[in-house]
């Protein structure tokens, strides 16, 4: 994790750790550093203006000012085992930290016995594990950030049959399936809409071609799914009761010419 990195992380770990705060060495342990290295850290939050309190003697530490923070939330139990539920069915190297974090924040503002109750009703779920392969979390890193910032790709990738190739393509999104997570990308070898399988991406570096006008992407079959929009669910306004969230409308007309990396 570089610097940049860990100082958002601290953040959020400290915004977790609500009123209880963080000691210095228990965040060094947490983020495998140096005592000095966390300790300069956070001087760097202070003096960057994240409101940072200390609190001296014993089980003292670092907090963060309550501005910060989410207020109580309210979930009741069953609404925290479902979000733990649905947090732990995604294990991709992306969002994994991120996940985990998110689960802190929740549990973090449940009173005693409400948390003790989800934790009794999330132990009654099973999921199926489904062993896919993991990209490098390095690649993978990089491949999101050019989906976020609209960056071209130089991408090493080695295709079904095992040939290897060197392409520029300009990324659209990251897909996570049941099978692996995949690119869907415009690629400039083939002249193409193309989707890549990140665990077969060997190299990713950002490249200084400068991406061709936006343009209307359709929605797509991947690995033969349809894809859904997790952004719709950040809006929940809009969304109906009982409909299926982001489920993709459009999957008779998609597909049909986006191609398999190749």
């Amino acid at each position: 994790m570089n610097r940049i990195d860990r100082l958002y992380a601290l953040v959020e770990e400290l915004r977790a750790a609500g009123l209880r705060g963080r000691t210095a060495r228990q965040l060094a342990g947490h983020f495998e550093v140096s005592l000095r290295t966390i300790e300069r850290d956070l001087s760097a939050l202070g003096q960057a203006g994240v409101p940072l309190a200390t609190k001296a003697g014993r089980g003292g530490g670092y907090t963060l000012d309550r501005s910060m923070s989410l207020p109580p939330l309210n979930f009741t139990p069953r609404e925290a085992a479902a979000v733990a539920v649905a947090l732990s069915r995604s294990e991709h190297v992306l969002f994994k930290e991120d996940a985990r974090r998110a689960l802190q924040k929740i549990v973090a503002a449940m009173p005693e016995r409400a948390l003790a109750e989800a934790r009794s009703t999330a132990e009654k779920v099973r999921l199926l594990v489904h062993p896919v392969p993991d990209p490098d979390a390095e690649v993978a890193e990089t491949i999101w950030r050019a989906v976020r910032d609209n960056n071209v790709l130089r991408i090493r990738y080695i295709d079904v049959g095992g040939v290897e190739t060197e392409r520029e393509v300009e990324p659209q999104h990251v897909v996570v399936g049941p099978n692996g997570s995949y690119l869907t990308a415009w690629c400039h070898l083939r002249r193409d809409d193309r989707v890549f399988r990140m665990d077969r991406i060997s190299r990713a570096e950002r490249a200084p071609s400068l991406p061709r006008p936006p343009r209307a992407v359709p929605e797509l079959l991947v690995d033969g799914h349809e894809t859904k929009l997790p952004a719709s669910a950040l809006h929940p306004e809009d969304l109906l009761p009982y409909t299926d969230i982001g489920l993709s409308r459009v999957a008779e007309t998609v597909g049909v010419t986006r191609r398999s990396g190749g």
